[in-house]
């Protein structure tokens, strides 16, 4: 899924490789699928991209946003995969979206679970998308310790820090994988409570969330995900479902998995316990 380090490594990756390219023709799904969203009917994004010059791209939140020229603009979600190609690679079997450029290339859109594909002119009306533009990404210098205590200090005090970190895009960008390994090594369980962390627990949040995220974005993301050329990125996960099965590098213990608000949480019982 992509999160704030996939969602800045494409958006350089596509102003790297793609910028400049003219759209020389759409293709509709392969493959519907009922979870794939788009802005009206995709049958339309035809006359609405082809003849199209990708202009620059930029990675914000949980959105890419490729901006074209003629005020026309794509934006994708976490969920959606990429994958660039050209006459010598091979076209993904299934496919939501693919265009095709004037030198022979494409870039085809996949979805496995959920994600949006949305091409429109102009403004785009979505509130997850405003609220990435909108909001302090944790990566940027104005994510300081004082906004973030604010931030702790407005919400519920029975709010779990999954739900506060990882849901609303309260924090652009942070969703419940990268939440995996900021907590492991802040040493917070996903299901406590905002209102139990101490003045040093808060600090080391904080401070987890920005190494964390900026070890993952310096590495090109995740080993979990893969990016526009369909590589894997270089940051190894700490706690994810390629590594849960192993003992916890700190302790030696046996991390958990379990089920909680809709998606899956790891965590070491030992190191990240369960305050009241």
């Amino acid at each position: 899924m992509i999160e704030l380090p996939e969602a800045i490594t494409l958006g350089h990756q596509i102003n790297e490789v793609l910028a400049g390219k003219t759209v020389t023709d759409v293709f509709n799904a392969t493959s519907p699928y009922k979870f794939a969203f788009f802005n009206g009917d995709p049958l339309n994004y035809k006359t609405l991209l082809s003849g199209r010059k990708i202009v620059s791209a930029k990675g914000i939140g949980i959105f890419v946003d490729i901006v074209l020229d003629q005020d026309v603009s794509l934006s994708i979600s976490d969920g959606v995969k990429l994958n660039y190609g050209n006459l010598f690679s091979t076209v993904p079997y299934k496919y939501q979206l693919l265009l095709t450029f004037d030198d022979d290339t494409f870039l085809a859109f996949s979805i496995t679970m959920y994600g949006g594909i949305w091409a429109y002119k102009g403004y785009f009306d979505s509130s997850y998308h405003t609220k990435s533009i909108s909001r302090i990404s944790p990566m940027s210098p104005e994510f300081n310790r004082e906004y973030f205590e604010q931030c702790l200090g407005a919400e519920k005090k029975d709010l779990s820090l999954k739900a506060f970190l990882a849901t609303e895009q309260r924090f652009p960008g942070i969703g419940n994988g990268v939440l995996q390994d900021i907590l492991y090594r802040a040493s917070l369980h996903p299901k406590r409570k905002c209102s139990s962390l101490s003045d040093a627990d808060k600090k080391l949040l904080w401070e987890s969330i920005r190494q964390t995220l900026a070890e993952m974005t310096a590495d090109g993301g995740r080993d979990t995900e893969t990016d526009l050329f369909g590589e894997k990125g270089g940051y190894k996960t700490l706690l994810s479902k390629n590594t849960y099965a192993q003992p916890c590098p700190k302790c030696k213990d046996a991390f958990q998995k379990e089920s909680y608000m809709g998606g899956a949480i790891y965590y070491c019982p030992n190191c990240q316990p369960l305050i009241k």
